[in-house]
């Protein structure tokens, strides 16, 4: 069966035009984003997370798998501060992750996608480097991670005033099941802390990584 993006199809004469919500799922509604996207792809580095923009159809907004083979691609290079001279200082980390974007998105966007693949990583979706890091939660049920990731994203953009789908799915999740699944609240509240720094202010390096 052949299955087509609603952004590779050609409509008719005289087509009406597709609610937003369809043509474009994961844009926001309004709201802007500022410094905290830039500054949340470079925090990401001290982690091994290596954020790229890739060219995807109009229903796939981003994803973030484990990088196993450790040889390739080249470590990241995450600045720990300054000489005396005032010039960047580098530490290497290995990396980890790989973290695609659709880079259609809007730059609002792509930092609710970033936060929502981040909440998978730091919610222990992935497993962990270090359990001193954050925990290994592999194994979960799908419903559980995803509305693990979406109560995270719905959190941190709502305190940004980015109004994003991440409600909308909770809503009707909830409205379906008659019941929210067996999500750790803890690990929520700790992930969306750390991913709020993320953006807020340069991290240090983890203790492991310093040179």
């Amino acid at each position: 069966m052949f299955v087509f993006d609603v952004s590779d199809t050609e409509t008719g004469l005289n087509p009406k035009p597709l609610p937003p919500e369809v043509e474009r799922p994961f844009e926001v509604r309004h709201g802007n984003v500022g410094g905290e996207l830039e500054q949340t792809i470079e925090n990401a580095k001290r982690d091994g997370v290596q954020i790229l923009l890739q060219k995807e159809g109009s229903q796939s907004a981003g994803s973030i798998i484990r990088k196993e083979n450790r040889s390739s691609p080249e470590p990241l290079f995450f600045q720990t501060g300054n000489d005396n001279r005032g010039n960047p200082v580098y530490i290497t980390v290995p990396t980890r992750y790989i973290l695609l974007v659709n880079e259609n998105l809007s730059r609002e966007a792509r930092y609710v996608t970033i936060v929502h693949e981040l909440a998978h990583l730091y919610c222990g979706h992935l497993g962990t480097p270090d359990s001193k890091w954050w925990p290994d939660r592999r194994g979960l049920p799908l419903d559980v991670r995803e509305f693990e990731a979406e109560s995270l994203a719905y959190l941190i953009c709502t305190r940004l005033r980015i109004d994003n789908p991440s409600e909308e799915y909770l809503s009707n999740y909830v409205r379906e099941k008659k019941k929210v699944p067996n999500i750790s609240l803890e690990c929520i509240m700790k992930a969306g802390g750390l991913i709020e720094d993320m953006g807020r202010r340069h991290l240090k390096p983890r203790k492991d990584e310093e040179g």
